[in-house]
C-alpha cells in the first residue's frame, strides 16, 4: 500500500508522524511524509522520503510574531487558535496543491496537525480513504474535557460538549480560507461542517491516556509513536560531563519561543540552586553564554538516551515531551505555555510524576523551585519508575500500523 502522510506543525508533531511512516515501511508499504522543512530533520535522518510543505514554522514562533505572542501572554485558547488559523490558511492554498501532488497514486492519505483540513480536502478530491493521526485527544468523549480548555473548570457533564464546540470554533476559524482552497486547487463544494466520519488514531499512551469508553469504534489509543533509538553516539563532553557526578537535572522547552529570555535564565539559576542542570536552549533562543557553570548545554539530543540519565524533566508539556519522560522513568515538572500543554501537565499531576503545573507565562523562581523539591519525594520517583516501565512495554506505532491495515481491510 502507498501512504501520503500530511502534518504541520512543530518537530513535537513531526517525528511521531516520522516514526509512524518508518514502522509502516517496515510492514512492507511505501511512504511519503509532507511537513515543515525545518522539522524534517529525524525523517531525513531515518531515511525516509519527505517533502517540505510551504511555511516557516520557525519563524511563526519568533519573537513579535502571532504565535509567539499567543504563547508568550495569556491569551487563552482564542488568541491562540487565531494564531494557528492564521498559518494554516496563509498556506492552505500551497498545502492542498502540494499534498494532492503527493497524494495522487496513493492507496490512502493520512492527516494530522495544521495540516488536517487540507488533507482531508485532498482525500475527497481524489477519492481516496483518509486517517486521521492525532497526538491531541480531540474526539468528544465524557471523560475529560477539551484538552484546548484545560485551563477552564469544565463541569464533567459538559465534557463532550467541550469537545464538539471546540472542534466547531477551530473549523470555523479555518473554513473560509480552506473552502476557498478547496475551490481554486480542488474544484471541490464548499464544505460547510467539520468532518467527523474519518477514522482517528492517536499516538498517545494509554499509560497516560486509556482509551476512553464512550468513543466511536474509529477513535483509537494506540501507544506513543516513537523512532527506533538511533546509532547515536554522544558527543564526549556531554559524556564525560554526565559520569562527573550525580543525574542532573533537564531543563528544556522545545520548540516554545518568545520567552522573556532574561526572566527565564533567572528563574531556571536560582530555581535550580547551584545543582548540575542540562538545559536545551530549543527555540527559546537564550544565548549559550547567559548560564552559570553547573549548566551543560545540550543540543539536539535523543531523549530516549538522555532523559534516563537525568534526575527529573522540566519541560514545556507538549505531548512528545511528556510521553518522552515518563517512558523514561522519571519525574517531571511542567511549564506550559499554550495549547495542549496544560492537559498534559494536568495528566502527569493525576499520574503522581509531578506536581501542580508552573505558571510558564509568568514564570517565577519560587515557584520552579518548589515543583522540583517536590520531585525529590520517594513515592514520585517510584511512581515515575513504574509507569516508565509500563510505557516501555508498549509498541504503539505497531498498533497503529495493524489498526490502518484493519481499517483499509489489507
Amino acid at each position: 500500500m502507498k501512504f501520503a502522510v500530511a502534518t504541520y506543525g512543530t518537530e513535537g508533531d513531526t517525528r511521531p508522524l516520522a516514526a509512524l511512516c518508518l514502522a509502516l515501511n517496515a510492514a512492507g508499504h511505501d511512504t511519503r511524509l509532507l511537513a515543515d522543512a525545518a522539522t524534517l530533520g529525524s525523517a531525513h535522518a531515518a531515511g525516509l522520503a519527505a517533502t517540505p510543505l510551504s511555511g516557516d514554522i520557525r519563524g511563526a514562533l519568533s519573537p513579535g510574531q502571532a504565535l509567539a505572542t499567543a504563547v508568550d501572554r495569556k491569551g487563552g485558547f482564542n488568541r491562540t487558535a487565531r494564531a494557528l488559523a492564521d498559518i494554516a490558511n496563509a498556506n492552505v492554498m500551497h498545502w492542498m496543491g502540494e499534498i494532492r501532488d503527493a497524494a495522487t497514486g496513493c492507496d490512502a492519505l493520512i492527516v494530522s496537525g495544521l495540516a488536517a483540513f487540507a488533507g482531508l480536502s485532498v482525500a475527497e478530491a481524489l477519492d481516496i480513504p483518509a486517517i486521521g493521526a492525532g497526538l491531541i485527544p480531540i474526539t468528544p468523549t465524557g471523560d475529560f474535557a477539551s484538552p484546548f480548555l484545560a485551563s477552564i473548570p469544565v463541569p464533567r457533564a459538559l465534557n463532550a460538549s467541550s469537545h464538539r464546540l471546540v472542534n466547531s470554533l477551530l473549523w470555523r476559524a479555518f473554513r473560509s480560507a480552506t473552502n476557498a482552497a478547496r475551490a481554486g486547487v480542488l474544484a471541490l463544494p464548499a464544505r460547510k461542517r467539520v468532518w467527523t466520519e474519518h477514522p482517528m488514531l492517536y499516538g498517545v499512551s494509554p499509560t497516560l491516556l486509556p482509551q476512553p469508553a464512550d468513543w466511536p469504534d474509529n477513535a483509537r489509543v494506540c501507544g506513543q509513536w516513537t523512532l527506533p533509538a538511533p546509532a547515536w553516539t554522544p558527543p564526549p563532553a556531554l559524556e564525560r560531563w554526565l559520569d562527573a557526578g550525580e543525574p542532573p537535572i533537564y531543563l528544556g522547552f522545545g520548540s516554545m519561543a518568545g520567552f522573556d529570555r532574561p526572566r527565564l535564565v533567572r528563574a531556571m539559576v536560582d530555581a535550580v540552586a547551584g545543582r548540575r542542570a542540562l538545559f536545551h536552549p530549543g527555540w527559546s533562543g537564550v544565548a549559550r553564554d547567559a548560564l552559570p557553570d553547573n549548566f551543560f548545554i545540550v543540543d539536539e539530543t535523543p531523549h530516549d538516551w538522555l532523559f534516563p540519565r537525568t534526575s527529573l524533566v522540566v519541560h514545556h508539556g507538549g505531548s512528545g515531551t511528556s510521553h518522552s519522560a515518563t517512558r523514561a522513568g522519571v519525574p517531571s515538572v511542567v511549564v506550559p505555555f499554550a495549547g495542549d500543554q496544560p492537559f498534559w501537565a494536568d495528566r502527569l499531576r493525576r499520574l503522581g510524576v509531578a506536581g501542580p503545573a508552573v505558571d510558564g507565562k509568568r514564570l517565577e523562581a519560587s515557584a520552579l523551585a518548589r515543583a522540583i523539591a517536590f520531585t525529590d519525594r520517594t513515592d514520585i520517583r517510584a511512581r515515575a519508575a513504574e509507569l516508565g516501565q509500563r510505557m516501555r512495554a508498549e509498541d504503539g506505532a505497531r498498533v497503529a500500523v495493524r489498526a490502518i491495515e484493519q481499517l483499509l481491510s489489507i
